[in-house]
């Protein structure tokens, strides 16, 4: 069963959470790290370590949101990052951001849909994607579209939710998630969807090996996963 945000409208997935999105972009940044407690900043901070070894200069980050892992990206010292979203709003917060950190030269954001990606066949040295791909209305079709447009040998990160399995994070995960999260949540952002949404997408979501046997299946070469924080994340390293 499809996870969505609004149960009671009637449009995709995909136009569903771009409404959510454009519906909180105001709050989305505050929102994100206040509730992660500011661990979600470190987590960026690893995922892109990882990507150092290989030194890639053309970055694509999808599901870019409001553009902080493209920043991110910057201590990687590319030529050039391209952030695509399916959410205007978001990417209209992410645009003022660049310009007022003077990246915008180095860092272009635009709509772009990860199922259907503009670009050509072997283009990236790279892409990232952070808290975006269980959001996708058809998983397989965004990995595969973002595989192809990786160049061979390019790397893929993928920064996810998980579920932590251990006693007592995992009851301590689970509370938080369901009882605390949604109500700050839609008590700052004014949509009660939102972070309600946030939860059941993650427990909907493959994580783990089941993730990473996605991603290999799919054809993607030396899948893994890095657990974060007892697993309450998980970052995933693959490449083409």
């Amino acid at each position: 069963m499809t996870v969505i945000p609004y149960k009671e409208n009637t449009e995709t997935k995909k136009e569903q959470v771009a409404t959510m999105f454009n519906n909180i972009s105001h709050k989305y940044d505050f929102l994100n790290h206040f509730l992660s407690l500011g661990i979600d900043i470190l987590w960026r901070k690893k995922a892109i370590r990882l990507l150092k070894p290989s030194q890639p200069k053309i970055i694509l980050d999808v599901a870019t949101g409001t553009g902080d892992f493209a920043i991110e990206a910057l201590k990687l010292n590319p030529t050039q990052i391209i952030g695509v979203d399916i959410s205007e709003g978001m990417l209209n917060v992410g645009k003022e951001k660049m310009k007022a950190k003077g990246v915008d030269h180095i860092i272009s954001l635009e709509v772009g849909d990860s199922e259907n990606l503009r670009f050509e066949t072997n283009f990236f040295d790279a892409y990232t994607v952070a808290f975006g791909v269980r959001n996708f209305e058809n998983l397989e079709k965004g990995l595969s579209e973002m595989l192809r447009v990786l160049k061979p040998n390019g790397t893929a990160i993928v920064l996810e939710f998980s579920k932590p399995k251990k006693f007592p994070i995992k009851q301590l995960y689970h509370f938080y998630f369901n009882k605390i999260l949604p109500g700050i949540g839609n008590l700052i952002s004014k949509d009660n969807a939102a972070y309600t949404y946030l939860p059941e997408s993650v427990y909907a979501f493959p994580d783990g090996v089941n993730f990473t046997s996605l991603l290999s299946k799919i054809g993607y070469k030396n899948a893994q996963a890095i657990p974060l924080l007892f697993g309450i994340a998980t970052i995933y390293k693959a490449n083409k």
